[in-house]
């Protein structure tokens, strides 16, 4: 495994210095494709449910296309997971995004001729980038120190935000550009989503070399090469390293967090449109919202790395039950209050991905980290899948107003988990 090119791997995995240059064209590789990232992604948040309440007709079925593309994101996220574990981050990450690619286009396609199976089909398919957009965040955190891995996962998703603000308020210009090619309105920021996507891998595939993941590998067996480990059973060196209680409270931050936002946010649009708010005012608060999801990464990775995992996931569960709190007193027609609802949610998000995988990065070995992110990312997918097809249930037969005190309720879960935590590794301790 060598690049003439650019590093001599046995240089790198012996030298720092060398690591620590590695580490940062990692970084500004992962930065140029998540800007283009987080383009794709928006376009199928801001305008999914409305694509399909206009070919399905029902407002309870309004939920289907982000639960089929964050279904769609469960196989990929387990298919990404075990690629990179094996292959490196470079190619599980560059198909990922290509796959996410090809389903925006089926999309454009499906709408274009009216055919919902065929758009159900293009929209789990789509899915693959939501996964892949969220997977890339582990891959600047392979060869960072202790004190960086939460400031890498934080320049990985604030990158995000280019791409993923603009993308929403892009909706009527594409939607313009859209109906001078014959296409739906609808459909046009999937035109968008596709060429994103597809250069978001491109660019992966190309200059994501050599692979950070393959590197950390070889410095992690090199390692255990020093200190005389290699004989030793791999059972009793995993033991050592893996943190299992780490992982299940990384796993259900992330889950708990990701299931409240995307059910508030999957419904904001139609509950919007419902009481007579236009396309381009639901694009500016959706892209409110994604800011807040992002944006605001650099500050929280430094929040983390200085305070700590554990107060940053009580600040997000804190923060996610105000939103849903606003959420459910806002007026239907008030974009300042909706707005706010939407800005905490991202927000509340964004504390709890952050600290949620820096525990996930923590309390993992390089042996099975990537099919463990993978596998977490899978549970994160599914709680994604059941807070859009329910959300959609709840507001058709209650309310909006009920979904927001719903996600206020689960999100405060996060504190008796914290504390629930600290107590299984005290006593962990005790006993060892």
């Amino acid at each position: 495994m060598r690049n003439k090119d650019t590093y001599h791997v046995d240089h790198i995995i012996n030298s720092e210095e060398a690591q620590q240059k590695l580490y940062k064209r990692t970084l500004i590789v992962v930065v140029m494709s998540q800007i283009f990232g987080g383009a794709g992604l928006a376009a199928g948040v801001t305008v999914g449910a409305l694509i399909a309440r206009d070919m399905l007709g029902l407002d309870s079925f309004t939920g289907v296309p982000s639960a089929l593309f964050t279904f769609g994101s469960v196989l990929a996220a387990f298919t990404v997971g075990r690629i990179s574990q094996r292959f490196g981050r470079r190619y599980g990450l560059s198909l990922g995004f290509i796959t996410g690619g090809i389903g925006a286009i089926g999309v454009i396609a499906a709408t274009t001729m009216g055919n919902i199976p065929f758009l159900l089909v293009s929209l789990f398919v789509y899915g693959a980038g939501t996964a892949t957009n969220l997977q890339a965040r582990y891959a600047g955190t392979d060869l960072a120190n202790d004190n960086q891995r939460a400031k890498a996962i934080s320049i990985a998703m604030v990158s995000t935000t280019v791409g993923a603000v603009a993308g929403p308020n892009l909706v009527t210009p594409m939607g313009n550009f859209a109906m001078t090619l014959g296409i739906p309105a609808l459909a046009g920021p999937f035109i968008l989503a596709a060429a994103a996507y597809i250069v978001a891998g491109l660019i992966l595939f190309i200059y994501l070399k050599p692979d950070p993941f393959l590197i950390a590998k070889a410095i992690a067996e090199e390692q255990e090469k020093r200190d005389g480990l290699e004989g030793i059973d791999d059972s009793k060196v995993l033991n050592k390293k893996v943190n299992r209680i780490g992982i299940i409270v990384g796993a259900l931050v992330l889950v708990l967090s990701h299931f409240v936002m995307v059910a508030v946010m999957t419904m904001t649009p139609i509950h919007m449109q419902n009481h007579g708010t236009g396309l381009s005012a639901v694009g500016m608060v959706i892209g409110l919202h994604i800011a807040a999801m992002y944006l605001p990464s650099l500050g929280t990775g430094y929040l983390v790395d200085k305070f700590g995992r554990s107060v940053m996931v009580v600040v997000s569960g804190i923060t996610l039950s105000l939103a849903g709190l606003t959420a459910a007193f806002a007026p239907g027609d008030s974009l300042v209050w909706l707005s706010t609802a939407l800005i905490l949610l991202g927000l509340g998000w964004n504390f709890g991905l952050i600290s949620g995988t820096a525990i996930i990065v923590d309390s993992t070995s390089m042996k099975t980290r990537a099919k463990t992110q993978g596998s977490v990312d899978v549970w994160v997918a599914i709680a994604g899948t059941t807070g859009s097809l329910m959300s959609g249930i709840i507001v058709a037969f209650s309310s909006y107003a009920i979904l927001g005190f719903l996600g206020m309720y689960l999100s405060l879960l996060m504190i008796p988990l914290v504390i629930w935590s600290h107590y299984k590794q005290k006593k962990q301790t005790l006993e060892g």
